[in-house]
């Protein structure tokens, strides 16, 4: 039951970082691409990375990784607003922007996630110098 509530204080937090971020994009970029939710989704990959690396390498509270991992990450990334947004993108016709839109998330969300892991482990390889 404690690992539940852990999981619903982190969503309830990735939700309102989500919010957040999307409005922000907005403001700043526009609505004419589906910014928020690449930037949201490869800022959550980055950090997946990095939490990814760091769970592996020490020992963490069950509770405290699924705060993270499941709560605030999973709430966090949209891959599922990113599907109807490629969904919508094609059923108006707007084929190439569905196809970068696609590719760019797919492409950069995987490369954010090695990113993170790799950025994690300089650091800790650096902190035990």
């Amino acid at each position: 039951m404690t690992k539940l509530f852990f999981i619903a204080i982190g969503g309830s937090f990735g939700a309102v970082l989500r919010y957040f971020t999307s409005e922000l994009s907005l403001r700043l970029l526009g609505r004419g691409f589906p910014y928020g939710t690449l930037i949201i989704n490869v800022t959550g990959s980055f950090l997946i990375g990095i939490f990814w690396d760091i769970f592996e390498r020490n020992i963490v509270h069950i509770n405290y990784r699924s705060f993270i991992m499941i709560g605030t990450l999973g709430a966090f990334t949209t891959f599922s607003t990113y599907s109807l947004e490629s969904f919508s993108l094609i059923k108006n016709g707007d084929i190439k922007l569905a196809i970068l839109n696609i590719l760019s998330s797919n492409v950069t969300c995987l490369m954010a996630v090695f990113a993170g892991a790799a950025l994690s482990s300089y650091v800790s390889v650096m902190l035990n110098k």
